[in-house]
């Protein structure tokens, strides 16, 4: 990676301390790892919080699990930033989150798929959902390898989120995009109205995709119109709206009495 093994470790506990300030993780909760070189990884250690982390509590790991240096126990989740490194040998740093908006999604099960921001698309391009596995085995990184070669960004079916990049802010920053998305999705549902891009914007965008050096493919949803946006409006709004109707006629019935 061509950076100081101490150099990566103040860049995790600055990421640590981000996360921890943004809300993303709370107590002990979250992860993350950078790779050292093609047998060794830098992971933040089980039971303390990202956002009280010195340099010296990071464990190095090899890559199938055991430790060569640090004297704290390693993630419980470090099994699924191996399997990512093994994965994608473009990706040399992974970071998971407890976000609230984008792990409200995640519990929801609504993957962050449509076409609706230009950067989203741009530097994302869709999160999907992925199914739920147990934490701490292998149950929790397997199904992310179905997705992992397309993707930067995951939600993880009632637990949180994942990101990976090619350096430790670059997965960080990712995660933010992602929970800004997220929020972002979150009030527009609220409102009632999401204009998703059309298929022809998507297709610009993609271009710069290919321009800055993004190389997953991670399509998201376009509208089906390419001259106009689509326009979503979620079935709990409507029946709000009814929901106001008749509230409304109630009221002016008594009122003419």
């Amino acid at each position: 990676m061509g950076q100081g093994l101490f150099s990566l470790k103040q860049d995790i506990v600055e990421v640590g301390k981000r996360m921890y300030a943004r809300g993303y993780v709370a107590s002990n909760d979250g992860n993350i790892s950078a790779r050292l070189d093609d047998n060794k990884v830098l992971v933040t250690p089980t039971g303390i919080s990202k956002g009280f982390m010195k340099p010296e509590d990071l464990v190095v790991i090899n890559m199938e699990g055991k430790v060569l240096s640090g004297a704290k126990k390693p993630s419980s989740e470090i099994l699924m930033h191996l399997q990512v490194y093994k994965d994608r040998p473009d990706v040399n740093s992974v970071c998971h989150t407890h976000p609230p908006y984008a792990t409200g999604f995640a519990v929801a099960g609504i993957p962050l798929d449509k076409c609706v921001l230009p950067e989203v698309v741009i530097t994302l391009g869709s999160i999907p959902l992925i199914e739920y596995g147990t934490p701490g085995t292998k149950e929790l990184y397997q199904p992310v390898t179905k997705q992992i070669k397309d993707h930067d960004a995951f939600l993880l079916a009632n637990h949180g989120a994942l990101t990976v990049g090619n350096d430790v802010f670059n997965a960080y920053y990712k995660m933010e995009t992602l929970e800004h998305f997220a929020q972002i999705a979150f009030i527009a549902h609220q409102l009632g109205y999401v204009n998703t891009l059309s298929k022809e914007q998507v297709q610009k965008l993609k271009d710069q995709r290919e321009k800055y050096g993004i190389k997953t493919t991670a399509n998201c949803v376009p509208g089906e119109d390419n001259s106009s946006q689509e326009i979503h409006k979620p079935q709990s709004n409507l029946m709000n709206d009814d929901l106001i109707k008749r509230i409304s006629d109630e009221v002016l019935k008594q009122i003419r009495k």
